[in-house]
């Protein structure tokens, strides 16, 4: 290192330690802001302000590469001045409450209604009867938005639905009823496809010459049918009505791929076990109800929102989750009808409505995000 390069480090160092002796200033400015606004019910975020902010800090420099430089600072000076202005907020005990009610039991009084999307033996129809008991008060619909609409007009109390699978990736639809519907998610259970071959009683392998189960399912079993070049796939709606035609046909050289569950309500044997390829194959089914509860203990968030067309946006969004030490655990995006390359996001943290962290985090985001949304806690 040359005599001139030592000398420009040494001033570089100098003024880092009046950038920092500056940036602290500028904190202390900012903390008492955050009381002023708090005082007088302002929001925290002003997003005129700041603009108006990093533009005259941009325009008072000669040259481009410093204005942009200068624009990616700033903005993220602000960002993190806000984030803190909330954490001093949540110290003082002003982290807001929520419209959310904490219940010990979801079964207290008389035995509960349960819709399930699909048909008697299918894996939600499984996974109903894995949370709320094999005696549960259930009945079936055709569709998604049928189990949605049925809680909200109190036809049933709580519905089950699918939310994401571990290979086939997330139920997109039912992601979107979310927002369509004032309902909320209060419970979830993750039940493993574990699919079998199932016939009539007393049937022999060798009988078999055609196999029904729902042309996923005979994807994910497409090593062991190859096993038996003979036996001719035929795709069907669904496992479980698979079960049910070969149930109720009674014909011996039939087969269907489905769940245990499946086999034990049509009364068929199981004829093999563990035919699936992938061991780890499941999918994550949300019990929802048109109430604004959560469980005590209940330790994720789902939530969605808009995000702002703006550079860094989703970025700011998010880091109020990091901020307040939360642990983010799905992301997911999804277009915004009639408005064309706008999204809307779906994001998962764990956590808990009573936290302040968790209730800081969800101040942030709601101040910086358009049209956010709890989903439940659960």
């Amino acid at each position: 290192m040359n005599e001139k390069e030592k000398e420009l480090i040494q001033k570089l160092d100098q003024t880092d330690l009046e950038i920092a002796a500056l940036l602290e200033r500028r904190l202390s400015l900012s903390e008492q802001i955050a009381w002023e606004k708090a005082a007088g019910g302002s929001r925290m975020f002003d997003k005129v302000y700041e603009g108006r902010k990093i533009e005259e800090l941009m325009a008072a420099s000669s040259e481009d590469v410093h204005r942009h430089f200068i624009r990616e600072v700033y903005s993220l000076i602000l960002s993190l001045e806000r984030r803190h202005q909330y954490h001093l907020l949540k110290k003082a005990g002003a982290s807001g409450r929520l419209p959310f009610i904490e219940v010990s039991s979801l079964t207290e009084g008389e035995k509960p209604r349960v819709v399930f999307q699909g048909t008697e033996g299918a894996y939600s129809h499984a996974a109903m009867c894995e949370y709320f008991g094999n005696d549960v008060n259930g009945f079936a619909v055709r569709s998604f938005r049928d189990a949605m609409e049925a809680i909200s007009d109190g036809a049933a109390d709580y519905a089950v639905l699918p939310i994401e699978n571990s290979t086939a990736g997330a139920v997109a639809d039912n992601f979107d009823l979310l927002v369509d519907f004032e309902n909320y998610i209060i419970g979830q259970q993750v039940v493993r496809c574990e699919h079998v071959l199932m016939g009539l009683p007393g049937t022999r392998p060798e009988e078999i010459r055609t196999v029904y189960s729902h042309p996923q399912a005979l994807s994910q079993c497409e090593e062991y049918l190859n096993a038996h070049p003979a036996w001719v796939r035929i795709p069907y709606a669904n496992t479980a009505l698979a079960a049910q035609k070969v149930a109720e046909e009674g014909i011996p050289s039939q087969a269907a791929i489905g769940s245990r569950f499946a086999a034990e309500r049509f009364h068929l044997e199981v004829l093999a076990e563990h035919i699936y390829h992938n061991e780890a194959n499941s999918t994550r089914f949300i019990i929802v109800t048109n109430q604004r509860i959560f469980l005590k203990g209940a330790e994720k968030i789902s939530i969605c929102f808009e995000g702002r067309h703006s550079s860094g946006s989703l970025y700011n969004i998010l880091s109020h989750i990091i901020y307040n030490n939360l642990n983010m655990t799905l992301i997911e995006s999804r277009p915004i009808p009639g408005r064309n390359w706008e999204y809307r996001f779906f994001v998962d943290f764990e956590g808990n409505l009573n936290d302040s962290s968790v209730r800081n985090a969800l101040r942030g985001i709601r101040m910086e995000a358009n049209n956010m949304k709890i989903l439940g806690n659960y």
